[in-house]
């Protein structure tokens, strides 16, 4: 799991620590970043260098985490299923609400599964066998979407 490097995502951090509890079997480690809750079932560090987080990605199942591109891109890049819940600015977990925004764009095109809140969290973890790879992406963005993106600017 990942929350990011920026802000605090104390929520999703202690929704999964408690959640692991419960769930030895299951191998879990969490990239925590800025976050004040220490997690008390689950190894964790607070920073991960590039390539340490690339190698948990490549051995992860899946992946778990905000909803950052970054963090999305690298899973999907790896072909790992991805789970993720947006950090909500309405609760200092970012600047703006654009992680929302990303989840939703995304899940409808069935990239990623979301969770849009604590409950729905809980509840998709309680299904991990439900969740799959949506494929692998390439490295550069699809001539459809730079296409799209140059009219847009032009605008």
């Amino acid at each position: 799991m990942t929350v990011g490097t920026d802000q605090h995502f104390n929520r999703m951090v202690k929704i999964v620590d408690d959640w692991a509890a419960n769930h030895p079997e299951i191998e879990i480690f969490v990239q925590i970043g800025e976050t004040d809750y220490t997690p008390k079932n689950i190894p964790f560090s607070k920073f991960l260098e590039p390539s340490e987080f690339i190698a948990k990605v490549r051995s992860a199942s899946l992946v778990v985490g905000h909803a950052g591109m970054g963090t999305i891109l690298t899973a999907l890049r790896h072909q790992k299923p991805i789970l993720v819940m947006p950090k909500l600015a309405r609760l200092g977990e970012h600047r703006n609400e654009h992680q929302t925004a990303t989840a939703k764009h995304l899940s409808l095109k069935k990239r990623v599964k979301v969770a849009f809140n604590e409950h729905e969290l809980h509840s998709i973890l309680e299904n991990l066998d439900d969740l799959s790879t949506s494929g692998k992406i390439g490295a550069r963005a699809s001539e459809s979407l730079t296409h799209y993106l140059k009219a847009s600017i032009q605008k």
